[in-house]
């Protein structure tokens, strides 16, 4: 709890920080920032596509909507992390009454077994059986042992509906009557601690597909590619028409050809989908590490690679489409009733990922899905978390979809530039393919 404190505080002084920055460079002399800002598109590495990027970050950094977004997550990844902690660290405590007098030996065993079953407990002396059944029928202790050889709870729940009574009262009958079967077989106390520290035999797959840990992993994955998908892409396509529709379009493309502005766009709002998703997962690495939770504890390194990779090339190639979308809306109707059909593989690719993340294999259609770049996002993290796919399938996947992407961005370049500058009335898509350049 105290390194959730400790957690909390440092991520509202970053907040604290970054605000305070913000409100000093609001502050500073216009003619200063205008002076910062043409140096800097003076002498921009990336040219003219660059610059239009780099303004795309600064918009978006600055706008009220990433950050309540950002504030969003944390939250989310917080209280996933925090909260099976909580709950673990809290075990429930039962009391136990004791009729007669348990050896040492015998009172050891009642604590390990109650241990075992994560429960903690307290020993009490009872003076006789009926004052331990008037105890157990005031509540006063949970499980009586009367004499070492007998347990004695208030209700006998049944295997389906058991309680922590009936959990601890089953844990310390087992454990006793070991114990018991030790002394009436005359095997001495050395001989049974031999067998009470016993190892269990050690258990090896015969598979070399991964553990349940990268299933995990790869569910994350599919969650987290998903959410930072459906919002930049939204991003992206709202963006272009709002610039379509207050003509800044057309103030931006007297200086700059349209696929470096489209380019720009793009990079740019993938640049944020970056940041924000480091930042998650960073605080999620440094939350998880100083409240001591184990949610995030044996993922698969390699799964966490791959989905990484996957977000990246799963936002380029949709980036373009939604952009050319973009360019042929109007108003806001238009453009979310147009972000639906193109998010129709997403979501079904999403699905289905988490259809096929249980223990059993992959279906046939998943394995086909996993190589068309429209869902190859959400199956090949999937093939690779299960060990259903080699290194060289894995790069045939990103290789198709690289190149799809290329075909995407010309093509969507081509609608952007014929229909970004025709206002008055949506766009079809026949109208553009049909327009001469």
């Amino acid at each position: 709890m105290k390194g959730f404190v400790y957690a909390l505080v440092a991520v509202v002084v970053l907040l604290a920080l970054l605000r305070r920055v913000r409100a000093r460079r609001r502050s500073q002399p216009p003619d200063l920032r205008g002076a910062v800002a043409r140096a800097l598109g003076d002498r921009h590495p990336f040219g003219d596509t660059g610059l239009v990027a780099a303004r795309e970050v600064h918009e978006r950094l600055r706008g009220r909507f990433f950050r309540v977004i950002t504030l969003i997550l944390l939250a989310v990844v917080a209280a996933a992390i925090v909260i099976p902690t909580l709950h673990s660290a809290s075990r429930p405590v039962v009391r136990v009454g004791v009729v007669g007098t348990l050896n040492a030996t015998q009172r050891a065993t009642v604590a390990a077994a109650l241990a075992h079953a994560r429960i903690g407990g307290v020993l009490t002396a009872e003076p006789g059986i009926a004052e331990a059944r008037a105890a157990l029928h005031a509540h006063r202790v949970t499980v009586v042992i009367e004499r070492g050889r007998t347990l004695l709870v208030e209700t006998v729940a049944s295997a389906s509906a058991s309680t922590t009574a009936m959990t601890a009262a089953t844990a310390i009958a087992t454990a006793l009557g070991i114990q018991n079967a030790f002394h009436a077989a005359s095997v001495s106390a050395s001989q049974a601690s031999v067998i009470a520290h016993a190892k269990p035999l050690p258990i090896q797959g015969v598979s070399a597909r991964p553990n349940g840990a990268a299933r995990g992993t790869s569910v994350i994955g599919l969650v987290f590619i998903f959410i930072l998908l459906t919002q930049y892409l939204t991003w992206t396509l709202v963006g272009v028409m709002e610039e379509k529709t207050s003509r800044v379009v057309e103030v931006l493309l007297a200086t700059v050809r349209p696929i470096q502005l489209l380019g720009g766009k793009v990079l740019g709002i993938g640049l944020v989908a970056l940041l924000q998703a480091g930042l998650v997962v960073v605080f999620a690495l440094v939350l998880a590490d100083a409240v001591g939770s184990d949610l995030l504890k044996g993922t698969a390194p390699v799964v966490v690679a791959v989905s990484l990779v996957w977000l990246v090339l799963a936002y380029a190639f949709y980036s373009w489409v939604f952009a050319a979308a973009g360019s042929m809306a109007e108003r806001q109707d238009q453009a979310q009733s147009m972000s639906l059909p193109l998010s129709v593989p997403i979501i079904l690719g999403y699905v289905l990922g988490l259809v096929n993340s249980g223990p059993g294999p992959v279906s046939l259609f998943m394995k086909v899905l996993a190589y068309l770049p429209p869902t190859a996002p959400f199956g090949m993290p999937l093939l690779v978390a299960k060990g259903e796919v080699t290194w060289w399938e894995l790069l045939v996947a990103v290789l198709l979809s690289l190149g799809s992407t290329v075909a995407v961005a010309r093509f969507a370049a081509i609608v952007y530039e014929r229909a970004v500058l025709r206002t008055g009335h949506r766009i079809r898509l026949r109208e553009v393919l049909a327009q001469q350049r």
